[in-house]
């Protein structure tokens, strides 16, 4: 029986024109540039304007990641999105995407919060390595910017809009995905929620009002999550593709904010320089997050022949998707294709052992820093919130002593 890998032949991307910089968003609440910088890393992120949307997006990534890919839109089997912000609910923004780009195949829309792509790219690869599609569009789009409340410096400061897309071929190269990881906790369901806006709390005037049509966050429970499933996820596609962190050319995380990925980084001990950012220019744009920092490190030449990557992410649900990809070269004659040395079993038993060994050793010490960064954390955290509650009282005392009428002022 043939072995067919997948392949990510083509990819492009898009996000809009209408830039909404850190400097803008201090005319709009009580803010500032130094403020958002130091807690999330982020200066700046796109906005739509007006007659854009997630689908007319997803649509211009999609004829740049055809374009690439050296095919058109009739030769798709089948087309994947990710993306919490559809156009309507109903019908899919999948299917509006599938007949602007004129495709004749089937389109599903994916709904996993920011880890969607990654959790499309996955599903993607199961239909290509069966054999069952040649072809497969996955795109990670979002107008994250419709769900915001711009009065809300917990929400208006992180997300953007955007919209990346691959093309995902069949192949006889080995590589494209070694292992892949996802994952929901769902007792997080209401830790990132727009709580007006389905079928048990349908938008009213009343919920309207109260802005429960509007993305709402719990900071802390999605920063713990995230921190913990970001180095455990990743170390679990690692170990599953017999690997280690060594072995590893590229890391593209979710770009939700510097400050998860910086602990990430130390847990796993991977070097910052090989890690794809772009939070600064974007900010959050849940799914298109990953995408957008993958394909910018494709064209940059940050990514290349045969480079090892882990993508991971998390979001809403809570969810979270890893996958470690090996990116084939893109020029193969097909001569070449069906003879490639690496597609013979030549590795020893005794060569596997030793990558067993390697493994598990790397393993157990990215295990031992995280306990010891849980115990760093665990030990600062009622300090800082001791030091915050001393803070507030001593901003309390000072109100209580100025006088606050004018009465008051000429009494004293």
């Amino acid at each position: 029986m043939t072995q067919y890998f997948s392949k990510i032949t083509g990819w492009g991307m898009y996000v809009p024109e209408n830039v909404l910089t850190n400097h803008d968003l201090e005319k709009m609440m009580d803010t500032n540039d130094e403020w958002i910088v130091s807690r999330t890393g982020i200066r700046e992120r796109r906005i739509i304007s007006e007659g854009e949307s997630t689908v007319s997006m997803s649509v211009e990534a999609s004829k740049r990641a055809l374009d690439k890919a050296g095919i058109n839109a009739k030769d798709l089997d089948l087309i994947i999105l990710a993306s919490s912000t559809p156009d309507y609910l109903v019908p899919p923004a999948s299917s509006m995407i599938q007949d602007e780009l004129g495709a004749e195949c089937g389109a599903m829309t994916l709904v996993a919060g920011c880890s969607g792509f990654v959790y499309g790219l996955n599903t993607a690869s199961q239909f290509i390595r069966s054999g069952a599609y040649e072809h497969i569009l996955v795109i990670g789009a979002e107008t994250i910017s419709a769900g915001i409340d711009w009065e809300d410096r917990g929400t208006a400061i992180l997300f953007g809009d955007g919209a990346g897309a691959v093309v995902v071929s069949r192949t006889l190269q080995p590589g494209g995905l070694l292992s892949m990881s996802m994952g929901s906790d769902g007792a997080g369901w209401d830790a990132l929620i727009v709580p007006a806006l389905g079928t048990k709390n349908y938008p009213n005037h009343e919920n309207i009002d109260r802005k429960e049509h509007k993305l709402k966050m719990k900071g802390r429970p999605v920063f713990k999550f995230a921190t913990r499933v970001m180095s455990d996820a990743t170390v679990d596609v690692v170990t599953q593709a017999g690997l280690t962190m060594d072995d590893i050319d590229v890391l593209i995380p979710h770009q939700a904010n510097q400050r998860i990925i910086d602990l990430a980084l130390r847990r796993l001990n991977f070097p910052a320089e090989k890690t794809i950012v772009n939070l600064d220019r974007y900010g959050n744009t849940s799914a298109a997050s990953v995408p957008l920092a993958m394909i910018e490190a494709l064209e940059d030449g940050r990514i290349k022949d045969n480079d090892k990557v882990v993508m991971i992410a998390f979001g809403a649900g809570l969810t979270y998707a890893a996958a470690v990809w090996q990116f084939q070269p893109m020029e193969v004659s097909p001569e070449d294709e069906a003879i490639l040395v690496t597609n013979w079993p030549v590795d020893s038993a005794f060569q596997r052992k030793l990558q067993e060994m390697r493994t598990a050793a790397w393993k157990m010490k990215v295990q031992a820093r995280t306990k010891a960064s849980e115990a760093s954390m665990a030990i600062m955290l009622p300090l800082y919130s001791f030091r915050k509650g001393l803070k507030k009282r001593g901003k309390k005392e000072d109100n209580q002593d100025e006088p606050k009428t004018q009465e008051d002022k000429q009494g004293q």
